[in-house]
């Protein structure tokens, strides 16, 4: 059994989209968004009579703690077929060797599992990652309910801030413009300052919504109240899923309740598209009071969301005597940032 390049787009792209898990951490257009910054990225895939059976993506991070490749949101295959799944898992071992990587990280489409840990750590032989890759803990809402069942089931409190935001005669924008993006950018600062959180750069945010926006993947959603800002949220519809990727608000916003709104907008739009899961991305534990994520996380379970834990990211190890390293400086890092 041969693991290839998958060169083709609409091929790749048609075979991830098929699987209802899949989400935009495995489509075509990510891994554009990771040349478009210089990295090496790997595309590969198994096909039998011209199909496309099994695939998975990579992009290989130059990390002083540790160069590795990391797979978040795959591979994407059928988990009970053994034998595609240890034929990707060296041929990943292979890519990380010819990068010259330390590990392979991967954080599969796997829902937490007692099955899915035996088939990582005994089968495979990979180690329960130190620091996490992608979202391991998401809050997701069905969209095949409808907006009325869907405000039922939100707690209280946001059902008030949704009545609130729409008494505030907030306004809500959408924009594929990347330039645009500045605006967010400005206003992802202040976020970031607020919520002690590191900010993605200017030019990471202009690309990575560049390579989604040119195929329709990618809309900004903006609320305003008299021509001033209050919030905005980055949306990626892909597949099966629409994903809350990436939000942020002035003060003003967080006070006027602008935030609520996007998200019902981009759920109207969401379904208009298909499309039937959408995810508010990442959330912490309730019980995760210290958690620097705790509020935002309180805020996202105010939808009604359904709670999904995904099997977190396993290590597959290549050198050993480096990756030890790797393991001390991530797990000190994990304790100082309460992540």
């Amino acid at each position: 059994m041969k693991v290839i390049d998958i060169k083709s787009k609409s091929e790749w792209d048609d075979f991830v989209k098929a699987h209802a898990e899949a989400n935009f951490l495995q489509s075509w257009d990510f891994y554009e968004f990771h040349k478009s910054r210089g990295n090496e990225i790997v595309r590969r895939g198994i096909k039998k009579q011209g199909k496309i059976i099994a695939v998975y993506a990579g992009v290989v991070e130059n990390a002083k703690r540790g160069r590795h490749l990391a797979i978040a949101g795959g591979p994407i295959l059928d988990w009970n077929e053994l034998v595609e799944v240890r034929a990707l898992f060296e041929d990943m071992k292979l890519q990380a060797k010819n990068h010259r990587c330390v590990f392979v990280r991967v954080r599969p489409q796997l829902e937490l599992s007692d099955d899915a840990k035996n088939l990582f750590e005994k089968i495979l032989h990979l180690k329960k990652a130190p620091m996490y890759l992608s979202v391991e803990y998401a809050g997701i809402l069905d969209l095949t309910k409808s907006e009325e069942d869907i405000m039922k089931g939100m707690r209280q409190r946001l059902r008030r801030a949704l009545r609130k935001g729409a008494k505030n005669n907030i306004t809500i924008e959408k924009s594929t413009n990347p330039k645009d993006i500045h605006t967010f950018y400005e206003i992802e600062l202040q976020t970031a300052k607020r919520h002690d959180f590191y900010a993605f750069s200017e030019d990471f945010l202009i690309k990575q919504f560049t390579a989604f926006a040119k195929n329709d993947e990618a809309v900004l959603y903006i609320a305003k109240k008299d021509g001033e800002i209050l919030a905005e949220n980055f949306m990626i519809f892909y597949g099966n899923e629409a994903s809350y990727h990436y939000g942020v608000s002035s003060e003003l916003g967080t006070k006027l309740s602008g935030a609520p709104l996007l998200h019902m907008e981009a759920m109207r739009d969401a379904r208009a598209r298909g499309i039937k899961r959408y995810s508010l991305w990442g959330i912490v534990g309730e019980n995760e009071t210290n958690h620097r994520f705790y509020g935002v996380s309180q805020f996202k379970r105010g939808f009604g969301v359904d709670e999904l834990k995904y099997l977190p990211a396993h290590d597959l190890v290549i050198s050993p005597i480096k990756y030890l390293k790797t393991w001390l400086v991530e797990t000190l890092r994990r304790k100082i940032r309460h992540v």
